[in-house]
């Protein structure tokens, strides 16, 4: 019997080691890409309109081979540190299963070291904030073995604001003033109708 709890103690250990194993850090990530995005710093982008332009390259000062590993790339809108205050949904945590500082993914693509670009319309659920670009290089496992961002490492440059929609559209003010107008004169024509029967009925 103990020699059972015994196994079924270590094949727990064994498990949770393994899971531990595959966690990935920020923090243990070399920058290895560099990357650039359209937006110029302090410029303002409204949701559900403006583009943004992301450029993606292998930096070539790293040693060769480091990309060996590479398949993928996927490219974030982030939330610079200015639009996480207080907001415990945008967190940064070093462990990046955790991390929820990127929310909102720009595009995923086939890793390649050089000669890739992307246009993105910036979502309409997009919240006002202040963000940067961040590109994570994948491998085969989909984890996250290197990175590159628009901004630096303290992530208070090259910034740029998005706007968000106020939950309006110029089309439903001008159905509404349409329905308004319809509804009046509907209203006047009731009226109308009403008191010219009363004449006929006198």
């Amino acid at each position: 019997m103990a020699a059972r709890a015994f196994l079924v103690a270590s094949l727990l250990l064994s498990f949770s080691l393994q899971i531990c194993s595959s966690e990935t850090y920020f923090s243990s990530l070399q920058r290895t890409l560099i990357v650039t995005a359209s937006p110029k710093s302090g410029e303002v982008l409204k949701s559900g309109e403006d583009k943004i332009t992301v450029r993606w390259s292998l930096n070539q000062t790293v040693p060769a081979g480091t990309d060996s590993g590479y398949t993928t790339v996927k490219v974030k809108l982030c939330y610079a540190p200015i639009s996480q205050v207080d907001r415990a949904w945008r967190k940064t945590k070093d462990l990046l299963s955790k991390d929820k500082t990127c929310q909102h993914q720009v595009v995923s693509r086939p890793y390649k070291a050089s000669n890739n670009s992307a246009e993105w319309t910036v979502e309409r659920d997009v919240p006002t904030a202040t963000y940067f670009v961040r590109a994570y290089a994948y491998d085969g496992e989909d984890q996250e073995v290197g990175y590159g961002q628009t901004t630096d490492a303290h992530k208070d440059t090259n910034l740029f604001e998005v706007q968000a929609i106020t939950g309006r559209h110029s089309s439903l003010d001008i159905a509404a003033v349409c329905f308004s107008a319809f509804s009046l004169l509907s209203l006047f024509g009731f009226f109308f109708l009403e008191k010219r029967k009363a004449r006929v009925t006198k």
